[in-house]
């Protein structure tokens, strides 16, 4: 019986790791879990799973969580409480689900724990990088992808057969088709609508833009030690194939599945096993036709997402974090939508190149985006 421990489980990757806990109860327990300030759903999967600790971000509502949950739970809140939680001997997977670079410092004490990582953030090794590596040699642990591109990727590998090149897939989000001038006039509640997947308000507007797929460009290349040259990006709008591996051979590989994060979660809770499910089969012959395009240029938020993790240093966290930033002006009405790439290119342009030598620097730097973007939106 493997226990878990989910950062982020009110929100979709969270919710949707409970279902498999749930599904697949002889081989998982929920250990404990973490909410940001939902306190209803957060109460609700608590009482549901019985977990032995909860955690809550928000140390206003402590109070209130207590209130609500039976004696036999332990309850913590804050940053520091959630860190003794993840730093809890008795459990062994720690799911890093929440969404930006507030997940990092939690991740970190987790690899820091020992802990087998399932990386569901993205943030974690773009912003990381090498010093999230290097931490999880030291500390003698692992990190499996919980993204259905990089666990599509991890499925393909074979340590006997030599990687030629990294082909990504993305759905293209629902604007995959528009030209330049139709980007110009989207809303919010267009750009909300994902065809293929049902997803949190951040990374459903990282798809639209693209913005997810250099975030993930960079995660695989310090994943699986790939060069920025040997990943592409294929527009594939039905999401069948989740990513592909090609070999020196010109032999390719691909993980194919219907649009659902259930199964990479399943994969990285269970590896190296696989478990049986009563999930539907692919049925090829239903779907009929696959489709494959290149990423229209315009889509910028992709090029300088990549150029930023070619030049490295502090590049991907100005990127990650001036993105993070734009989302949030764009999903509150302060910008439209073009504006999102146009807010990280001044970021990366204008904020000074910084070498990064700890977890300190990173925290600094991000600041330093942010603060710069409210600037310039005031």
């Amino acid at each position: 019986m493997k226990k878990i421990v989910i950062l982020g489980s009110t929100g979709s990757i969270g919710t949707q790791t409970l279902e498999v806990i749930e599904e697949q109860k002889d081989d998982f327990t929920a250990f404990g879990i973490v909410g940001g300030s939902n306190i209803d759903l957060l109460t609700e999967q608590a009482l549901k799973y019985q977990p032995e600790w909860v955690g809550i971000y928000d140390e206003t509502k402590y109070q209130e969580l207590k209130n609500r949950l039976p004696e036999s739970i332990n309850i913590v809140a804050g940053e520091r409480g959630v860190f003794e939680l993840v730093s809890h001997s008795g459990y062994q997977i720690l799911v890093a689900a929440i969404s930006g670079i507030a997940g990092l410092k939690s991740t970190i004490k987790g690899i820091e724990a020992g802990k087998v990582i399932a990386l569901a953030n993205k943030e974690t090794l773009v912003a990381g990088g090498n010093l999230i590596l290097d931490l999880v040699k030291k500390h003698n642990t692992y990190l499996l992808p919980v993204d259905s591109e990089h666990s599509a990727i991890f499925q393909c590998l074979n340590e006997n057969r030599k990687l030629k090149k990294i082909i990504l897939t993305a759905s293209g989000g629902p604007f995959r088709d528009y030209s330049e001038a139709q980007l110009q006039k989207v809303t919010l509640e267009d750009a909300l609508k994902h065809p293929n997947w049902s997803m949190g308000k951040k990374i459903t507007i990282d798809s639209a833009t693209l913005a997810n797929k250099a975030l993930e460009i960079i995660e695989a290349h310090y994943l699986f030690d790939c060069s920025y040259e040997n990943i592409d990006v294929l527009i594939h709008k039905e999401s069948i194939i989740h990513s592909m591996v090609e070999f020196v051979d010109t032999s390719i590989l691909a993980q194919l599945g219907y649009p659902s994060m259930k199964l990479p979660i399943q994969f990285a809770l269970s590896y190296p096993n696989s478990l049986i499910t009563n999930w539907k089969s692919l049925d090829l012959s239903q779907i009929g036709t696959l489709n494959f395009s290149k990423p229209k240029s315009y889509f910028k938020a992709l090029s300088l997402g990549i150029e930023a993790g070619k030049k490295g240093g502090s590049y991907p966290v100005v990127y990650n974090g001036a993105n993070e930033k734009a989302v949030e002006f764009f999903l509150n009405r302060k910008i439209g939508f073009m504006e999102i790439s146009q807010l990280i290119e001044t970021a990366l342009n204008q904020i000074p190149s910084f070498k990064i030598n700890s977890f300190e620097d990173i925290e600094h730097i991000d600041k330093t985006t942010r603060e710069f973007l409210v600037r310039g939106i005031r």
